[in-house]
This record gives structure tokens, C-alpha cells and sequence, in this order.
């Protein structure tokens, strides 16, 4: 096969356009798997301890998943005290969800990829040894 062949047709294939840079980022992708797994949503604080994060940090994501129609943010109290009620909205879900399907795909194309290439001899370069 014809390298520009090769390369038209693999042209795209690692690409992943469906990985929103919103929802990849490691605390924002605690999150929203939190609350995915929370389908009623979460408190602040339980959030906070399942996500590992400070309540700044936290509040800060918050905002940006808000900000992005992801995440909706109910304030209320519960025995006197303010409470912080952390959900999906319906297109937020939605698009968590396609998210986790394409980052299917990245790990289904990455074992396939694996298993069918031939090991790669490391290039050596004159005056540099492998650290």
C-alpha cells in the first residue's frame, strides 16, 4: 500500500472529537462520575469527599460545569444549616454520557492498535542514550 494511501486512510482515526476538553479535566471528570453514579445528586461535602478536593477547587469546577450546562447547583438548608445540592441536568447526563462512549473507543483502538503492531525498536540518536 502506497504511503499516501496509508495515510489518508488513518488520517482522523486517533483524533476523538467527541472528547470535550470541559469534561476531561481530572477533577471536573470526578465530578461528573460522581454524580453519575449518584443519579439524585450529591451534597457539597460528599462531593468534595468523594472527588478529593479542597472546597475552593471544588466550588471553582462547580461553577465551570455550570457554566457549561452540565451540572445544575440547588442551595437550600437542611436543619438550619445551608446546604449545597450538586445534579446532571437532562443534556448534561446526555453529554457524559456520549463522553464515556467515545472514551470507549479510545481504549478499545489503543488494545487493538497494541495487539497488532509489531514491537517498535527505540530510534537511537547519536550522542544521547535512553534515560
Amino acid at each position: 500500500m502506497s504511503e499516501s494511501k496509508k495515510q489518508s486512510e488513518s488520517a482522523g482515526t486517533f483524533a476523538f472529537e467527541g472528547l470535550e476538553r470541559i469534561i476531561h479535566e481530572r477533577s471536573r471528570l470526578s465530578i461528573l462520575s460522581s454524580l453519575a453514579a449518584h443519579s439524585e445528586g450529591l451534597v457539597f461535602n460528599d462531593l468534595k469527599d468523594f472527588c478529593a478536593l479542597t472546597d475552593g477547587n471544588l466550588s471553582r469546577q462547580i461553577q465551570i460545569l455550570q457554566e457549561a450546562g452540565l451540572v445544575e447547583v440547588w442551595k437550600g438548608f437542611h436543619k438550619k444549616r445551608p446546604q449545597t445540592m450538586v445534579r446532571f441536568t437532562p443534556s448534561g447526563k446526555k453529554r457524559f454520557l456520549e463522553y464515556i462512549a467515545v472514551l470507549e473507543d479510545v481504549v478499545s483502538n489503543a488494545i487493538a492498535t497494541g495487539k497488532k503492531a509489531a514491537p517498535v525498536k527505540a530510534p537511537h540518536f547519536r550522542g544521547l542514550s535512553p534515560a
